[in-house]
């Protein structure tokens, strides 16, 4: 990686260019592969990684086998937050539901260049509450909205993430994204497929309308969300 390239992670981009030059010896890029687990709740966090593109899901365990995504993570955030909080495991199952690369440094290094007390500490405390805020209306999206309005929120945040048109998701990833039976989230996506606004068969999703899917989006969630990452800084 040239040093003079600037990094497609907002976070790693955001920082000075002394603190990311001495940062990037230590980082090591890798492929992130759909359905890949990162993490598996109770693992040791033994590497972090700066997201480029893809998207990664955060899940959580709600019952014996079953799972719920609490929040997504882009090439605007950081997988491994927790050892940042002092917590060396994981409580979430981690897998990448979009394809895409990060840059991964060993938590050891990572914990060395946060402890320098840089510019890399705010940027982590500001992303956290962006984090947290997007779990916190994750909860209540869940707990009072339609399936149909959750669908539409988690594709408008996987179409900014992945950059694209057009990416992989089943189902059954879906469901679990979603907590929901695959017979609901088939009838959403029916729904959405009818009215012109997706593309959905072998496991594929196109957003064919992305205005009529932001007006589909009516609980609202995704904006408010999406209005305070934007509060991050920016490439």
């Amino acid at each position: 990686m040239s040093e003079t390239a600037k990094p497609a992670n907002r976070l790693l981009a955001a920082l000075p260019a002394e603190e990311y030059k001495r940062l990037l010896p230590k980082l090591e890029e890798v492929s992130l592969v759909y359905a890949e687990t990162i993490y598996e709740s109770g693992d040791i966090i033994r590497h972090v990684y700066f997201p480029n593109s893809g998207m990664v899901s955060l899940l959580t365990r709600v019952a014996e086998g079953d799972r719920l995504e609490v929040a997504v993570v882009g090439n605007e955030g950081i997988i491994g937050l927790p050892v940042f909080l002092g917590v060396e495991t994981s409580s979430n199952h981690v897998v990448v539901q979009g394809s895409g690369t990060a840059l991964k440094i060993k938590t050891e290094d990572f914990l060395k260049e946060c402890g320098r007390g840089g510019s890399l500490p705010k940027l982590l405390q500001r992303y956290t509450h962006a984090l947290l805020m997007q779990i916190s209306q994750t909860v209540a999206c869940t707990r009072f909205h339609l399936i149909e309005n959750r669908l539409v929120c988690l594709l408008l945040m996987m179409h900014d993430r992945m950059k694209a048109d057009e990416f992989q998701i089943t189902q059954e990833s879906l469901s679990n994204m979603l907590g929901v039976r695959r017979e609901a989230i088939n009838k959403s996506a029916t729904n959405l497929q009818q009215n012109g606004l997706i593309s959905y068969s072998r496991g594929k999703i196109s957003i064919l309308n992305r205005a009529g899917l932001e007006t589909a989006a009516a609980c609202r969630c995704y904006f408010i969300v999406k209005e305070e990452y934007e509060k991050l800084p920016t490439i």
